[in-house]
């Protein structure tokens, strides 16, 4: 759709949602800057988090890193450790990489334009969007989750968010009610997603904009959005042995592919003189987002400090205790296990 003359149609409607939006607008750390690297950070933690969840995850993390410059030098291993509870590592290693393209390409300045912001690694057009219009005046709407549900749900639109095209075609709808702070629009449009027109049980009585909203009068709102397209998860078996001697136990580091990229785990295999070892096991099931995890950790107590040295030093782990083990940032069901092994 283009936005023309027929557009003043539907101009009131956005009015009404800024008018909502300044009485309504959630009081949050973030609303206070116009500071688009923090406005950045936020944006990438609340993507999979809620905010009551993310909100000490991203003031702690903004502590410590109160600037691109500071997150560009830090060290990598130090921005997962502050990422530690978002999941989702990748996230974390990419902005730390586009932090050093900022320093880099940029001399240290956030970049203003959406097609320059869009170049950064990690950030896509939802991001790119909201960062340029919340902080330069840029005029992209940012279609998120949020986006396809207000809007198929006003227009009673039954186009299918799983669809490649929905970005482009919730975009083009969104111009039909954008008025020209599209900063505050996309703000409003974010709120409105998640306080009122909910995924379930909305509260459409506290709408602004019930009123003009299709599927509302039509009472279908249980319709929409229209989602055919499921990505089956994965079912995948992991294997570890959590060796370990004297209230110490091994660890490495994993590399930059598959999943937990960066994070830390314990050995996947062990030689054949530390078999008779194994005192026990443990099978822990953890989903991701595409994958289910059937995770076996096998106990192994090394009694002899000769083998213990020998397989540490042929195959070059890391050794750590509980206490250790918070400086680094392990997968969530290897931190469980991890917090409940030696407690005795």
């Amino acid at each position: 759709m283009e936005k023309n003359s027929a557009t003043s149609e539907f101009l009131h409607v956005g009015n009404r949602l800024l008018k909502w939006y300044r009485n309504n607008a959630r009081d949050l750390p973030f609303r206070q800057t116009k500071d688009p690297y923090k406005i950045w950070i936020c944006e990438i933690v609340f993507q999979q988090t809620r905010i009551n969840q993310g909100l000490n995850h991203y003031n702690n993390f903004i502590k410590r890193f109160p600037d691109v410059k500071t997150l560009a030098e830090a060290e990598e291993n130090e921005v997962l450790l502050y990422w530690k509870g978002l999941g989702y590592y990748s996230r974390a290693i990419n902005i730390h990489k586009a932090s050093q393209q900022i320093m880099n390409d940029y001399d240290g300045i956030f970049p203003a334009q959406y097609e320059e912001i869009l170049k950064l690694k990690g950030i896509g057009k939802y991001t790119a969007a909201a960062v340029s219009s919340i902080c330069f005046d840029g005029k992209m709407p940012a279609v998120d989750g949020n986006f396809y549900r207000v809007l198929s749900r006003f227009f009673a639109d039954d186009f299918d968010i799983s669809n490649s095209r929905a970005f482009t075609y919730f975009s083009e709808l969104a111009t039909l009610i954008m008025p020209d702070n599209v900063g505050d629009f996309n703000q409003a449009m974010m709120d409105i997603g998640s306080e009122i027109c909910k995924p379930k049980n909305p509260l459409c009585g506290e709408c602004p904009i019930h009123e003009d909203c299709l599927a509302f009068s039509l009472q279908k709102i249980s319709d929409y959005p229209v989602k055919t397209k499921k990505v089956k998860a994965e079912d995948l078996a992991l294997t570890y042995y959590f060796v370990h001697r004297n209230g110490q136990f091994l660890i490495r580091q994993r590399k930059d592919d598959f999943i937990w990229k960066k994070l830390f785990e314990f050995p996947a295999s062990i030689s054949a003189d530390m078999e008779t070892f194994i005192t026990g096991s443990k099978t822990i099931t953890h989903k991701l987002t595409h994958k289910n995890l059937s995770i076996e950790i096998l106990n192994v107590e090394v009694p002899s400090e000769e083998i213990w040295n020998r397989f540490i030093t042929e195959n070059q782990y890391l050794i750590t205790d509980v206490e250790g083990s918070h400086e680094k940032s392990f997968p969530k069901p290897l931190e469980n296990y991890i917090q409940n092994s030696l407690k005795d």
